[in-house]
C-alpha cells in the first residue's frame, strides 16, 4: 500500500508540473511548435539521468522514494524519461542494435498509432 501511495502522489505532482510548465511555455513561446512538450521531455530525461546516477553512485533511497521520484513524478511528468532510460540501459549493456531498434520502433509505431487513432475517429459519423 505504501508503494502505491508513493507512485500515486509522485504521479499527481508530476502531472501538475507538466501541465504548468507546458502551459507557461506555450504562453511565452507561442502555439506554433510543441515547446511545452519538448521542454518537459528534455527536463524529465535530464532529471531521470541525474536520479539514476545519484542512486547508483551516491545514495540508495528506499524503494518507495525511488518509485515516487522515477515512476510517479517523472513518469507522469514525461514518459519520455522512462523511454530514454531504457535506451540508455540497452546501450550500457552494449546492445546498440537493440537500442536503435527500440528507438525506431517506439517512435515510428507511436506516431503511426497516433495517426491511426486519429484516422479511425475521423472516419466516425459526426
Amino acid at each position: 500500500m505504501t508503494m502505491l501511495l508513493a507512485v500515486a502522489s509522485g504521479g499527481a505532482l508530476g502531472a501538475l508540473g507538466r501541465h504548468y510548465l507546458a502551459g507557461q511555455a506555450m504562453r511565452l513561446l507561442g502555439h506554433g511548435f510543441p515547446w511545452g512538450t519538448l521542454l518537459v521531455n528534455v527536463l524529465g530525461c535530464f532529471a531521470m539521468g541525474l536520479l539514476v546516477e545519484l542512486f547508483a553512485r551516491h545514495f540508495s533511497p528506499t524503494q518507495e522514494l525511488r518509485a515516487f521520484l522515477t515512476v510517479g513524478l517523472l513518469g507522469a511528468f514525461t514518459t519520455f524519461s522512462a523511454f530514454s532510460l531504457e535506451v540508455g540501459l540497452l546501450q550500457g549493456r552494449g546492445e546498440l542494435g537493440l537500442a536503435g531498434l527500440y528507438v525506431a520502433l517506439s517512435v515510428g509505431l507511436s506516431i503511426g498509432a497516433l495517426f491511426l487513432g486519429m484516422g479511425l475517429v475521423r472516419g466516425l459519423p459526426s
